[in-house]
């Protein structure tokens, strides 16, 4: 007997070569629809004024392939006679009619959270979620005319070094041109192993001839934990921008770094953070908080259900390095995914006070699955709750102190000026209960 795997993969194959068929077709019939010729016969109607077509038997009956699931052999059909009959199917493109079939069949589901990862994309989203990716240490976009220019080179990386500045254009790598490849092809092709030579063209700003310049490859840290409050500050400002798989033990350095320094209170910053691994906002969210402070042993940071309502509980482990200091949180908009997890249990718990906008909305657990092409699909697995229960999909999580405003950097300013308040006023009465002791 077939295995299940080998079962699915059939009819996804299936599916893809059909959807890709119906949007040739569609093509196809728009194409019908443009005004014939004045010299040209008006085709003939049907009573109801659409294009009546004369219906031609086949020589012989299709006979789908043994391996084709018998509800699907009318998609196989669809397929077979298009690949038989239509006028240009010499000129099929496969790979671009089964990136347009995944995405229609995507479409389908109407879940934003499910989508298609290219094969030039996937090595690097799949990196840069490890904190970390090989490269020449660069930031860069795509202008509207298509060049590739350089925002900024990466503070002591490999393209600093070898002399790459900000808007620098990127013409060639290694000798092949860079027009007409998307942004994520691009940046494939400079990436490379460690220890690797590539060769750029560059054109200077300012400059009217390029030069090339050969740039070694190295690895290239992403940083997601930003330490924006100075040295020995009373109360210690943390920008947690990403959650990659180093961003735990980053933000607990961090955390000792400044409690070391004479912290009383600390405020983490999840402002425009749109999430990331789940293990590793499970990391995080338990630096802030100790099993030993629960009166049971199932004290939960969240909780998810999957498709086949089976449950998992992800629980609070012992020993958490901050469990004790006063902790504000700061969210807007953007605060996505893991950054609502985090805010979640932190507020159900009562351990921290949420402060600035509610959150994006995201309560999905979603998981990367490679594909045959390289490409991937990052599927829509689960949904999340907070430890009491409360839904995040689509509605967010409102923070406990509401501060916001139209003027982005007015609403930025006065969430930081509120947290630093709530803070002061946590610690004055702690240290005000010392004395009293």
């Amino acid at each position: 007997m077939k295995t299940l795997a080998y079962r699915l993969k059939t009819i996804l194959t299936i599916l893809t070569l059909v959807v890709l068929a119906a949007f040739l077709l569609a093509a196809c019939t728009d194409e019908k629809d443009d005004p014939a010729p004045t010299a040209s016969p008006a085709p003939p109607t049907d009573a109801s004024g659409a294009e009546a077509f004369e219906v031609v038997p086949l020589d012989e009956p299709l006979e789908a392939p043994s391996e084709v699931p018998e509800e699907l052999e009318i998609i196989w059909e669809v397929w077979a006679l298009l690949t038989r009959d239509h006028v240009d199917r010499s000129s099929f493109d496969a790979e671009e009619f089964t990136e347009a079939a995944i995405r229609g069949m995507l479409a389908a589901l109407d879940d934003a959270h499910t989508h298609y990862v290219r094969p030039d994309a996937f090595g690097i989203e799949s990196s840069d979620l490890q904190g970390e990716f090989e490269g020449i240490g660069a930031n860069v976009s795509m202008r509207a005319d298509g060049k590739l220019i350089i925002v900024a080179p990466i503070e002591g990386g490999p393209a600093e070094a070898a002399g790459i500045r900000s808007g620098d254009i990127i013409l060639e790598v290694d000798g092949e041109s860079l027009d007409e490849l998307s942004l994520l092809a691009a940046v494939s092709r400079i990436r490379g192993p460690r220890g690797s030579k590539v060769t750029l063209l560059v054109k200077h700003l300012g400059d009217l001839d390029p030069v090339e310049i050969v740039v070694t490859r190295d690895t290239i840290p992403l940083h997601s934990v930003l330490l924006r409050s100075e040295p020995g500050a009373r109360i210690a400002h943390i920008r947690l921008t990403s959650f990659y798989a180093d961003s735990a033990d980053k933000l607990a350095d961090a955390i000792q770094q400044v409690m070391a320094d004479g912290a009383e209170g600390l405020i983490l910053d999840v402002r425009d953070n749109p999430g990331g691994l789940l293990s590793s906002v499970v990391d995080i969210t338990n630096l802030f908080l100790d099993a030993d402070d629960f009166d049971n042993d199932d004290a939960l940071i969240l909780y998810e259900v999957n498709g086949e309502g089976q449950r998992t509980n992800w629980k609070v482990r012992r020993g958490g390095l901050a469990a004790d200091i006063p902790l504000v949180v700061l969210t807007n908009g953007g605060s996505a995914s893991a950054s609502e997890i985090l805010v979640g249990a932190l507020q159900d718990h009562n351990r921290a006070t949420a402060v600035g906008a509610t959150t994006f909305g995201k309560g999905t657990v979603n998981i990367m699955r490679q594909l045959s092409n390289g490409g991937g699909l990052v599927v829509t697995f689960a949904r999340w709750f907070t430890p009491l229960g409360r839904p995040i999909q689509d509605e967010g999580l409102t923070p406990d102190v509401e501060v916001d405003s139209t003027d982005r950097q007015a609403a930025e300013t006065q969430q930081l000026e509120r947290a630093m308040e709530i803070l002061e006023s946590v610690i004055g009465s702690k240290g005000s209960e010392n004395t009293r002791s």
